[in-house]
């Protein structure tokens, strides 16, 4: 996690982002803190990356890339405003001793906003900010098979925003965000398919964290908790509405450290973001 010391809205870049829709600072930070306690009060190993100040979306650490083991593949920001934050999370995996691998050539991808992993399956998205040929080349520096999905709405421009894996059997998702295809890939996928409602899909409420049976959650969409709470979750409620100014919500703010299968002889580290 990164704090939001210099969050702020300086351009426009998503359908969310208004200058004009000035973020309360103070709140933003009381926001963040009371998800860092959410988190470590549930048991989750949380460390800081340092924020910068040229870079007022670092807050949004779930973008900077993907983890795997000791390995670090550092996203390629489709635009030049979030782009000098790939060099700080590289070289912050680097003085901590993990290899990094960038995906080379002018492929943009954005981390784990577009790469979400549920039970050994990994679902990959393309359309708004990632490109195709840029999860082919992660499928081959962390030898995955991603289950490939298009994102078609510009509101749900990462897959993070419109899609929670939770088990092997059940997800979330919201499904006018999706492709045709994709919709019936996920319907194939998952036995129990949660189809959020719009109200719910504003909230950002798949933009949420899973930690055992828990979901991190922001306030607010009480149909989708109760859809969870009957499938035997625990739904913890903190609010993040200065951060949706920007497009972002609990997930957006974690990038989780342990998703991925670790490689052959790394001891694996779990219980981190």
């Amino acid at each position: 996690m990164c704090e939001p010391s210099h969050f702020r809205i300086a351009y426009e870049i998503n359908p969310w982002m208004r200058i004009t829709n000035t973020v309360q600072e103070a709140e933003a930070a009381a926001q963040w803190q009371a998800l860092h306690r959410t988190l470590v009060g549930l048991g989750v190993d949380v460390e800081l990356v340092e924020p910068a100040a040229h870079v007022p979306d670092m807050v949004f650490t779930a973008n900077a890339g993907v983890v795997a083991g000791k390995r670090f593949v550092p996203a390629n920001f489709r635009f030049v405003e979030r782009a000098p934050e790939a060099p700080l999370f590289s070289r912050w995996f680097a003085d901590r001793g993990y290899e990094v691998l960038p995906i080379e050539g002018p492929r943009h991808w954005e981390g784990e906003g577009d790469v979400l992993v549920s039970n050994g399956s990994v679902f990959a998205a393309s359309g708004t900010r990632t490109e195709p040929g840029a999860l082919d080349r992660l499928d081959a520096l962390l030898g995955l098979e991603t289950v490939r999905l298009e994102l078609v709405d510009p509101r749900f421009y990462h897959l993070d925003t419109c899609f929670l894996p939770l088990s092997a059997e059940c997800a979330a998702y919201y499904p006018p965000a999706f492709s045709d295809a994709s919709r019936a890939r996920l319907e194939e996928a998952f036995d129990d398919l949660i189809e959020v409602p719009a109200e719910d899909a504003l909230r950002f409420v798949c933009n949420a964290l899973l930690v055992g049976r828990t979901v991190v959650m922001n306030t607010g969409a009480e149909w989708t908790a109760r859809a969870l709470e009957e499938r035997g979750y625990e739904c913890v409620a903190t609010p993040t509405s200065e951060f949706i100014k920007a497009g972002g919500s609990v997930k957006c703010l974690v990038l989780t450290l342990d998703t991925f299968r670790d490689p052959p002889g790394v001891e694996p580290r779990r219980g981190d973001v």
